[in-house]
């Protein structure tokens, strides 16, 4: 399986749920559009159909983000560009943290996408946590709004607290891969 992804940090979230040997990274020359879906849904299927139709392999692909309470679920799908089209994770963590209190509802969302080329079969998986805005960033650990965010499923600390396999085990996008996995252990190819 291809994943449409050029992020360093998704491709080795998803290999250790799903395999590294099951799993191979976008290839260079695969170019992916812009993300301009309305929805979490839409725009991992247009990655996924994409890579699928450029190299004809079966195809995973996601879209995730945040959603904040205090502000009415923004920046949901356009959270890798809040700050701007060319926003560091670093920019879109700060733009965040100045427009949204402490203890504030938080939402990680992922949805993932499944196409088979050859078949023509599509399938969507959603994952979610649950959390709330920390006070301050904590953490060196995990990437984008991790340092702020801090789960339900926790004990206090944020993503960026937790080793690799705590946060697998809780997040949006684990949650997601588990349901793949899933899916395809069922009998799926």
């Amino acid at each position: 399986m291809i994943l449409a992804t050029r992020n360093p940090h998704k491709l080795l979230e998803f290999r250790r749920v799903v395999g590294e040997q099951r799993l191979t990274a976008l290839p260079e020359a695969v170019e992916l559009g812009p993300e301009t879906g309305e929805t979490f849904a839409a725009n991992a299927l247009d990655k996924a159909r994409t890579a699928a139709a450029a190299t004809g392999l079966v195809a995973i692909a996601d879209d995730s983000g945040i959603a904040a309470a205090a502000l009415d679920g923004a920046p949901g799908v356009l959270s890798a560009r809040f700050a701007g089209e060319r926003a560091s994770d670093q920019e879109n963590l700060e733009l965040l943290i100045s427009r949204v209190p402490a203890g504030s509802r938080l939402s990680y969302v992922c949805a993932l996408a499944y196409v088979d080329p050859q078949t023509g079969e599509e399938r969507l998986f959603e994952g979610r946590c649950e959390g709330r805005m920390a006070a301050a960033p904590r953490g060196s650990g995990g990437f984008g709004y991790d340092p702020v965010f801090v789960p339900d499923a926790a004990d206090g600390r944020t993503m960026a607290e937790l080793e690799p396999a705590q946060k697998d085990a809780i997040s949006h996008r684990g949650a997601a891969i588990r349901a793949l996995a899933a899916w395809l252990a069922a009998g799926r190819p």
